[in-house]
């Protein structure tokens, strides 16, 4: 079950890294950003995918600060809820080691 929830964090890892970047360059002329999707692994855990976005034409920066900044609010709260996850995994597998000694 951990494994399940340490993959989804560096799935988002990566997305983020991908947003973070797209925002970064919000005023590099020309700058085509970065799409990310989260999708499910035949073994229950989850992987990134990234691709560039279709560009537009446009001699400016095609990021969308609206699209970015609201993805981050979303990877931001994927990860407290894995993390929170593995922390009460943790905290059963302790009380369990705990009663078995």
């Amino acid at each position: 079950m951990i494994s399940s929830n340490v993959s989804s964090l560096m799935s988002n890892q990566t997305y983020m890294n991908n947003n973070a970047s797209n925002v970064a360059n919000v005023n590099t002329d020309g700058y085509i950003p970065r799409n990310t999707t989260i999708s499910e692994t035949t073994n229950g855990g989850t992987k990134a995918n990234t691709s560039m976005a279709t560009s537009n034409g446009s001699e400016k920066s095609q990021t969308d600060l609206t699209k970015e900044v609201t993805d981050q609010i979303s990877i931001e709260k994927v990860s407290e809820a894995n993390v929170q996850a593995i922390r009460t995994q943790n905290e059963m597998l302790g009380s369990l080691l705990d009663i078995k000694a």
